[in-house]
């Protein structure tokens, strides 16, 4: 059945039974809430920050979704600021009458609370990525808190300084730029460096600085790490693409782009550009375009009956998804399929890419 032409038959039922109610009387009375169960849902994005690259891509794929299925959608920015996301979201669901789904990556970790809190008040539906307290769980709040996704940063972060470390021969001198401190991918993804350090005892970290998943810190931290290390610096590990195309731009000022390998997360653009071009090592990505779109998908299932959240199994209620490696052997294929023409996505297979319940 098209999602569409279905929300369109439940507006035609509702005037019908709003004409029916008027000359019913008591009935009447009634109405407003049968209205806004049966209206079209209004779908809702709430990112950091549109000048990311990442969440450039996850708002293309949130498009994308909401197209598929013919439904209104209203993408929320927060520019890193936690009070103006929350309150933006409050506002929304006062603006909808509840009546949305919410596909949220909260700014910082403490933020899922009110985020959630606010959305199962409102009788509205959503998964939240990335970030939340660890005693934050969606079945806590069934039906409405329908999931949370997140990828294993432990695995990628160990990944890409195995590989980093083989680029440079595997031995010498690393520097690393770290993310927001207290969001829980910049954590794990700092615990996979530090497991891949620590099996790797002929590599020395020079130095880690916090960038706060910018390029334009990163840019300034890394000139200043140059300076200070010299030719001691090997190769650069980064917990975002942005941060690895901001040490990438030092690099190039310097001369050295392409003599010094980066590795990155996030397989944005210009990161997969780099891979082709041989300045970055490899990149890792969670398919931003992916997690915009199926961050709606799951939600609207379960506003609409199409999903039984109370019967899911804990792999669906809070899961990793698939990440993928981008790197010199499948870069090629990779740029052809996601960047020269936009991913084809099945939205209906909502558990296509859980790769198992996250880690307690």
């Amino acid at each position: 059945m098209d999602d569409r032409n279905s929300f369109y038959r439940l507006g035609k039922v509702n005037r019908r039974t709003l004409m029916m109610g008027a000359a019913a009387g008591a009935a009447t009375l009634a109405m407003p809430a049968v209205l806004r169960a049966q209206a079209a849902p209004t779908l809702v994005t709430s990112i950091r920050s549109l000048s990311n690259p990442y969440h450039a891509v996850w708002k293309q794929g949130a498009e994308a979704f909401a197209k598929s299925v013919g439904l209104e959608h209203v993408t929320l920015v927060s520019e890193g600021n936690s009070e103006k996301g929350i309150a933006d979201i409050k506002a929304m669901l006062a603006k909808t009458g509840g009546n949305m789904v919410l596909n949220s990556d909260p700014n910082d970790t403490p933020d899922a609370r009110p985020i959630v809190e606010a959305t199962v008040g409102a009788g509205a539906f959503v998964v939240t990525q990335w970030n939340k307290p660890a005693d934050l769980h969606p079945k806590d709040f069934t039906p409405n808190y329908v999931s949370h996704i997140e990828f294993d940063g432990i695995a990628s972060g160990k990944q890409i300084a195995e590989i980093l470390f083989k680029a440079i021969g595997g031995s010498g001198g690393i520097v690393a730029l770290g993310g927001m401190i207290s969001t829980t991918a910049a954590i794990e993804r700092k615990k996979g460096l530090d497991e891949a350090l620590a099996a790797n005892p002929n590599i020395k970290l020079l130095d880690f600085q916090v960038a706060n998943w910018k390029s334009t810190e990163a840019f300034d931290l890394t000139s200043n790490l140059l300076t200070r290390f010299g030719d001691e610096i090997k190769g650069i590990w980064a917990a975002n693409d942005d941060m690895g195309v901001g040490a990438l731009e030092a690099l190039r000022a310097e001369g050295l782009a392409g003599k010094v390998p980066i590795v990155g997360v996030d397989g944005i653009k210009s990161a997969v550009d780099a891979v082709r071009a041989g300045e970055f090592a490899a990149t890792v990505t969670s398919d931003p375009f992916w997690q915009g779109g199926m961050g709606l998908a799951i939600p609207l299932a379960a506003k609409t009956g199409k999903i039984d959240v109370a019967t899911l199994p804990p792999e669906n209620r809070e899961f990793y998804g698939t990440a993928v490696l981008i790197a010199q052997d499948n870069v090629e294929e990779y740029y052809k399929n996601n960047i020269d023409s936009q991913p084809v996505i099945d939205w209906t297979d909502l558990w296509g890419r859980v790769t198992g319940p996250i880690r307690t």
